[in-house]
């Protein structure tokens, strides 16, 4: 009788399938390798930037009173009235105040000019931390006499010293040190406004403040250690803020400046991990291909008896290994970008930041590494589970080809769900969430399709009549192993970021620039008295200056909408009229037309006082404030005088332009005995001539401030190139990943141009045509993802400034050529790159190196 043959299935030990990814990575870790570097950078940045974030906020934690100075800062455009300023003084224990405004001063060495923010103190302020000055002591000093502390960098830009003499107003002060830093105040914040502290008791007699003037009044109060037992400060902070001022506390300072940086670390964190998203992109490619090399090696482990899923899980080992170790790496190299973060953007830090490491992040880092290895990982190796045993003895043939199955949907499902995860981790809003999940896989989708399409295209349209070099060249762009999806993908998405970055860049600029071009103004004078009005437009034409705009404009405050006043709209829960609109001081002007930035959108402008009625027209953004409509009733102090006004029109205001716009325009006839002041606006094309007219109005009147628009824009580029290096700086993560996903995806399928190439040689192909060809693919790689990455670029950037910055982005072509060259050229350097050891050496030395 036949005995039944059982036959036992195959058994392995536990720690085989560990054995056996050891032994079999031996062979490929060169390849392995490239896939460690494609994460590690993205890592690096991930981690640098959330070790920043949080010793940023640390610090903002421990540094709260050094910003603000002292305990509370009360600010407002009128004084603070007496009965509350003794109210604050009951529950502290010293008390200083500041007034600031925008002025002209003089250096009397050099006679140069500057508007600056003049500030006038007394008492004892800082309480916390310190006007910082050279030498030291002048910080202390300058309260003491007719002494100023002036910005240091003004005082390298104009060469003055200590000792120096300065023209504030019609005052002449001693420069007895230098400030270097101020509490609260950045370096780029100085550039742009640069201070000069005098003592408080001189600022009437500067003559600067005047008719019409903004003043500033600040006052800083140091708490006694116990304090509020009864709710009394929380009571006078209420009522002082429903007189229109700003109380403002250590706690509110230091929410605030958090939540401002950590915005920034937000927005560098997403740069970092769209890095990290393509350094995912390598490490599918990566892992595609390796998987493919081991269709046979799985085939013969499936003959010996193994399971599909143990097969798998051998690949699986070895991935996740060296995602770990990729991830370490990149963990270890953030916590050195971390150290050099706070030099990159310290001109933005109101504070002094010493990194510490974050451990949290490290961690987080680690675990990240690892799941997108298993998940990007797993679109491939969840394949070899379709490996019959077979293909051993098949390969080459359609059983061997590289198959998908359902798998792949709860796989695609969770890269999906971990991208908007990783995101929402790191700005915790939801809706922005998506909304830059949607944008990162819309962009990524669009450029896998342009890759898709390219690779059908060429396959279609290259013709037979084209020379066989370029034609072999591009038909690489569709033959087994081609990278043309993920070298498009990868060189795309960088691409995009940093022309994104230089299309914007530019763009400010030359928003700016065009204020100053074909005649348009570019120099303006405000808080001109009356009684100097007609001496500056007598000295304006002596130097041959165009008159562009004399404009007089009127101060005043709202005391009524619709009906309400202040208070019975704040009680009103059906009436929904902003506070600060009531608080609020208006500068108007009046005239009988509009001007070419002003359109009427909505009723009709009235050019002067009809039946003693007085229809003012309204900016169109400043409609939805008031919450009004046309004919309602406006009543406002025009100080003093009660005037009541009518709803006549609404207006579409260009503020871009450089000229005087108003919220609110007044028609002739019903201002124009109020107390007022004039703005002049003026062309100077001469830079000398700019110079000496600037000098010789501070010298005759020292109240008249002057905006140089050329100085502005020297300002502007100076700050928009410190942004644009703090944004390079993470880009080059992106674009540094880019580069290793494209060197690894070309060295991928290196093998496959070997054999191609071997071929060629053999038949007879020179090494011209073989440098031809290999030229011929990486110059239409390179093209298309340059141009990929430009159209996304372009697209972006028309967004941003239509919806963010209220412009029109038209593409510049050097700017679009400089860009393509540099891409273009990087992807055939590295192609050529890689292939001249396959085009130098023989053909039989090559295969036998590559086995």
């Amino acid at each position: 009788m036949d005995r039944k043959i059982t036959i036992e299935p195959a058994k392995y030990s536990k720690s085989w399938p560990w054995k056996m990814a050891w032994r079999d990575s031996r062979k490929s870790r060169g390849k392995l390798l490239l896939f460690i570097a494609s994460i590690s950078l993205g890592i690096a940045a991930m981690v640098g930037i959330t070790s920043f974030r949080e010793n940023l906020l640390q610090e903002i934690d421990k540094q709260a009173k050094g910003l603000v100075g002292s305990d509370v800062r009360v600010r407002g455009r009128r004084d603070l009235p007496d009965s509350l300023l003794q109210q604050f003084k009951s529950l502290t224990v010293d008390h200083s105040k500041e007034s600031y405004f925008a002025s002209m001063v003089m250096f009397t060495e050099s006679k140069g000019t500057r508007l600056v923010q003049v500030r006038g103190l007394e008492g004892d302020y800082p309480y916390y931390g310190a006007i910082e000055t050279k030498p030291e002591e002048a910080s202390q000093k300058f309260r003491d006499g007719r002494f100023a502390l002036v910005d240091e960098k003004m005082m390298i830009q104009y060469d003055a010293q200590v000792g120096d003499s300065l023209n504030v107003g019609a005052l002449t002060f001693e420069i007895i040190g230098a400030i270097t830093q101020i509490p609260g105040q950045t370096d780029v914040s100085s550039s742009v406004s640069p201070v000069v502290y005098i003592p408080y008791q001189y600022l009437e007699e500067t003559g600067l403040i005047q008719k019409g003037s903004r003043i500033n009044y600040v006052h800083y109060f140091q708490f006694s250690e116990e304090i509020d037992t009864t709710q009394q400060w929380s009571k006078l902070a209420s009522h002082t803020e429903s007189k229109g001022y700003d109380v403002e506390t250590v706690e509110e300072e230091k929410r605030e400046t958090g939540e401002d940086f950590e915005n920034l670390a937000n927005f560098l964190e997403l740069v970092a991990f769209t890095a990290l998203l393509l350094g995912c992109l390598g490490v599918a490619s990566a892992i595609y291909v390796y998987a493919k090399s081991k269709v046979q090696a799985v085939a013969v482990l499936r003959c010996l008896g193994m399971k599909a899923k143990q097969a798998v899980r051998v690949y699986l080992i070895q991935v996740t290994l060296f995602g770990f170790i990729g991830s370490v790496i990149g963990s270890l190299l953030g916590l050195a970008i971390h150290l050099y973060l706070p030099v990159v953007v310290q001109d933005f830090l109101p504070i002094d930041l010493v990194p510490q490491p974050y451990w949290p992040a490290l961690i987080v880092g680690v675990l990240i590494g690892i799941v997108i290895s298993l998940l990007f990982g797993l679109l491939s190796l969840v394949g070899l589970r379709k490996i019959s045993p077979l293909s051993a003895i098949r390969l080459g043939f359609d059983e061997s080809k590289f198959q998908l199955d359902k798998a792949l949907i709860p796989i695609v499902g969770g890269i999906i769900l971990f991208i908007f995860l990783s995101v929402f981790w790191q700005i915790q809003e939801l809706g922005e969430s998506l909304a830059f999940s949607g944008i990162l896989i819309g962009a990524i989708a669009l450029l896998g399709g342009i890759g898709k399409g390219v690779s059908w295209l060429t396959r279609k349209l290259v013709p037979q009549s084209m020379k066989y070099v370029w034609r072999q060249g591009f038909s690489n762009l569709y033959r087994p192993n081609n990278q043309t999806v993920i070298l498009i993908t990868a060189l795309g998405l960088g691409t995009a970021f940093l022309a994104t970055l230089y299309f914007m860049q530019d763009l400010l600029v030359q928003r700016v620039s065009l204020s100053a071009a074909n005649d348009r103004p570019n120099t303006v004078l405000f808080d001109i008295q009356s009684e100097q009005h007609e001496a500056i437009k007598e000295l304006t034409r002596e130097y041959d200056l165009p008159i562009t705009q004399d404009v007089p404009v009127v101060t005043m405050r709202l005391l009524e909408v619709k009906g309400y006043t202040k208070n019975e709209a704040f009680n009103d829960t059906t009436v929904s009229i902003s506070d600060w609109a009531y608080s609020r001081e208006y500068r108007v002007t009046y005239r009988d037309s509009l001007i070419d930035s002003e359109k009427i959108v909505e009723g009709e402008w009235v050019g002067e006082v009809r039946n003693d009625s007085v229809f003012i027209s309204i900016s169109e953004g400043f409609k939805d404030n008031l919450d009004i409509e046309l004919g309602d009733e406006l009543v406002f102090n025009v100080q003093g005088a009660v005037l009541k006004t009518y709803v006549g029109s609404f207006r579409e205001i260009d503020w871009r332009r450089v000229q005087t716009n108003f919220l609110v325009l007044f028609p002739s006839g019903a201002l124009e005995r109020a107390p007022q002041f004039h703005v002049l606006v003026t062309r100077i094309d001469d830079m000398m001539k700019s110079v000496k007219y600037q000098q010789e109005v501070v010298s005759r009147f020292p109240n008249v401030s002057i905006i140089d628009l050329e100085l502005i824009l020297k300002t502007l580029e100076d700050v928009l190139g410190k942004v644009a290096f703090v944004i390079q700086f993470m880009a080059f993560f992106s674009i540094g990943t880019g580069i290793i996903v494209m060197i690894s995806s070309i060295i991928l399928s290196k093998f496959q141009r070997v054999q191609e190439n071997v071929l060629l040689r053999t038949l007879g192909a020179s090494k011209k045509q073989l440098w031809t060809i290999t030229i011929a693919e990486y110059f239409f790689l390179g093209a298309l993802g340059a141009l990929s990455g430009i159209l996304l670029a372009g697209l972006f950037t028309t967004l941003l400034g239509q919806f963010v910055f209220e412009f029109t982005f038209i593409p510049n072509a050097s700017q679009i050529g400089i860009v393509f060259v540099l891409v273009t050229g990087m992807s055939i350097l590295i192609g050529l790159l890689n292939s001249r050891s396959v085009v130098r050496e023989s053909p039989m030395e090559v295969l036998r190196r590559e086995g």
